[in-house]
């Protein structure tokens, strides 16, 4: 029997063989997870896993009390829920089976939702993390770093991501399009309320553009989420880019996404080798890029506090292979792997067993990535100044 399916991160779960590091920040609008290679359905872990767990993690106690709960008629994501949060795991978290479908559907870019994502923000509670093009926020004039208060009058100050999440989405009566919800925000000293629309949203979570007008101008590739399909357009951007220019790569705000595109995003300024090494229970395993990738177009990499978790990855793999200068601030610190479980009644739990490592075997979750050179406000600008010194073109 096929070992069980793993995850790196806290939302959510997909079934096949998509392997996945978590969207960092539980996105509010949808959510991209999956499985590690070889991974079978969550419900059928196969027996050395299930050795292993048993005396590492809580997993067992956490499906005996959706079992007990589902036996006397109690609600077993409840019960799931109250014994992820005994449990400590920072990353815990318990899913009904129509979070689960918008998983899936959120893997293919497509979701219905506001059009925004959210973290949480030391001292300050649920920020925007960022807001999609286009969208009911988008149109409403919400910003990333904007606070969120209220969900419909719920104060979400103390409430986990995950919660926050699902209120923003709502529950099976009022999560379609067209369904209102209101947002309590705070942005600097004005606070105020915005009423906002759930749409079926598609996300293009990939932009190419020229930085200037010359043949030997550098080319911006801004990936916005590791959804299905990003790696090979980051593979054909760099494919297609005229001459020797270079390539500046923005994963600023970039909450993450599925591995194997991460994984193939990478392959396309590498020549194979190391990407990342994760573990579960302990055993060490490895993710390595395809042969092939463009080894020699200067490259520099736009990083900041929100990029999380899959773009971590990236971001680590073309560091510490000295493939790339990365500029910006340090990173979020977003890499645990969690495994998912189907739990009575049908809902998913996911709980932490192991992280993964950088090629250099450095720890990201919890310290994230510091930047070859450190820019703020203008770190785009001291980016295309360091691309630029590189002989990636102006």
């Amino acid at each position: 029997m096929p070992g069980p399916s793993y995850r790196f991160g806290p939302r959510g779960l997909c079934r096949g063989a998509a392997l996945t590091l978590l969207f960092g920040c539980a996105l509010a609008t949808a959510a991209a997870t999956g499985s590690l290679p070889g991974a079978a359905d969550p419900a059928e872990p196969g027996p050395r896993a299930r050795s292993v767990a048993s005396a590492v993690d809580p997993r067992e106690a956490v499906e005996a009390a959706a079992a007990e709960a589902e036996a006397d008629g109690k609600s077993g994501t409840d019960a799931a829920q109250e014994a992820v949060s005994r449990s400590g795991d920072r990353w815990g978290a318990v899913y009904d089976e129509r979070e689960y479908e918008e998983f899936e559907q959120a893997l293919d870019g497509s979701y219905t939702g506001v059009g925004l994502s959210a973290r949480r923000s030391a001292g300050r509670g649920v920020i925007v993390s960022r807001v999609e093009p286009g969208g009911p926020a988008a149109r409403a004039g919400l910003r990333a770093g904007d606070q969120l208060r209220t969900v419909d009058g719920h104060r979400v100050d103390r409430r986990p991501v995950a919660e926050v999440v699902a209120l923003l989405r709502g529950d099976r009566t009022d999560a379609a399009a067209g369904t209102a919800v209101a947002l309590g925000l705070r942005r600097g000293g004005h606070s105020w309320t915005e009423t906002l629309h759930r749409e079926k949203l598609s996300t293009e979570p990939v932009s190419v553009r020229r930085l200037g007008s010359t043949p030997s101008s550098a080319v911006l590739i801004k990936v916005s989420a590791f959804t299905k399909g990003t790696g090979a357009e980051i593979r054909d951007a760099v494919r297609t880019a005229p001459g020797d220019a270079g390539i500046l790569l923005d994963l600023r705000a970039n909450a993450g996404g599925l591995v194997t595109e991460a994984v193939t995003a990478a392959s396309a300024f590498l020549d194979g080798g190391l990407v990342a090494t994760y573990d579960v229970h302990g055993e060490q395993r490895a993710l390595n890029a395809e042969p092939g990738g463009d080894t020699d177009r200067p490259l520099v990499v736009l990083v900041d506090g929100g990029t999380m978790s899959a773009a971590e990855l990236v971001t680590g793999a073309l560091q510490d292979r000295g493939r790339a200068v990365t500029v910006g601030t340090r990173t979020f610190g977003k890499g645990s792997v969690q495994m998912p479980s189907r739990l009575a009644g049908g809902s998913v739990a996911e709980l932490t067993v192991g992280h993964y490592r950088t090629p250099a075997g450095r720890s990201v979750d919890g310290r994230g990535i510091t930047p070859d050179m450190v820019a703020g406000a203008a770190a785009q600008e001291r980016a295309e100044t360091v691309l630029s010194g590189l002989g990636g073109g102006s």
